[in-house]
């Protein structure tokens, strides 16, 4: 259980690192809006590789980790039988009728017998 629980921390800040790479580059492709240099690596065109390659690494991680994590989910919840204790199947023939059992003559030191009968 805590592999489960660790691999699901590391899936959240991969999660996070993906969106904050995603949400960094520009709609254009320009990634950043930094000028400089053009050979530089934080030129538009450096950032914007680094940027592209950063999301195809952390996209990657991501559904090997969500991948993981449904096999760990499987292998620990699937040894489970079914409960049918709550089985709410209607019988099939009809039911016997319920016969009034013989009712019971007050005992004589009951105090509340005497006054029912008054």
């Amino acid at each position: 259980m805590s592999l489960f629980i660790f691999l699901t921390v590391i899936q959240a800040i991969v999660a996070a690192a993906l969106v904050t790479v995603v949400l960094m580059q520009r709609s254009e492709g320009g990634g950043l809006g930094i000028g400089g240099s053009p050979g530089g690596l934080m030129s538009a065109r450096g950032a914007a590789d680094f940027l592209t390659r950063a999301t195809s690494i952390l996209a990657t991680l991501f559904v090997i980790l969500s991948i993981a994590l449904a096999a760990l989910a499987v292998e620990n919840t699937g040894a489970r039988t079914v409960d049918t204790s709550l089985d709410r199947s209607v019988p099939t023939g009809p039911a016997a009728p319920v016969q009034p059992g013989p009712t019971e003559a007050p005992a004589d030191d009951d105090p509340l017998a005497g006054a029912a009968q008054e």
